[in-house]
């Protein structure tokens, strides 16, 4: 696929280092991420553990850990350029050390399988000073019928 059958990619492209902007899901827009490294079929996001992400021992918390996981791998998805929505199915989290609030985290997730209606996603979640790892998680999304209009 060249760059101009992929217009999202290359939007991606042309706004790495800077927050992510465009999306259209809220919750992403929540979080705030900042574009690190994008391709087609993976992106790096960066993060700031805010005070809104952390759990009453002051860690990030668990739920903030698997929606960035989640919001990361469907936007790696989305450098695939599809026309098509794709849909969470499942996703498996393995947490392994805490953030606190002020740390920045770095997710990368990576398409590892492209089928016809199922698209497997691997996502790693890193302090961004140290490489240190936090989690780690694996996704299933499926097609849906319903198209996509990004502009």
């Amino acid at each position: 696929m060249n760059s101009q059958d992929n217009p999202i990619l290359e939007k991606l492209k042309s706004q790495k280092g800077q927050k992510f902007t465009f999306s259209p899901s809220p919750f992403s827009m929540w979080l705030d991420p900042i574009i690190v490294e994008v391709e087609e079929g993976m992106l790096s996001f960066e993060y700031e553990v805010r005070h809104d992400m952390t759990n009453p021992i002051k860690t990030l918390h668990g739920g903030a850990i698997a929606g960035i996981m989640d919001d990361t791998i469907g936007a790696a998805v989305f450098t695939l350029g599809l026309k098509e929505i794709f849909t969470t199915v499942n996703l498996t989290v393995d947490y392994f050390a805490p953030a606190v609030e002020g740390n920045t985290i770095v997710a990368t997730a990576k398409v590892i399988k492209k089928g016809r209606q199922i698209v497997h996603v691997i996502c790693d979640i890193k302090m961004k000073d140290s490489g240190k790892v936090l989690a780690h998680g694996t996704s299933n999304l499926i097609k849906l019928e319903r198209r996509i209009n990004v502009q």
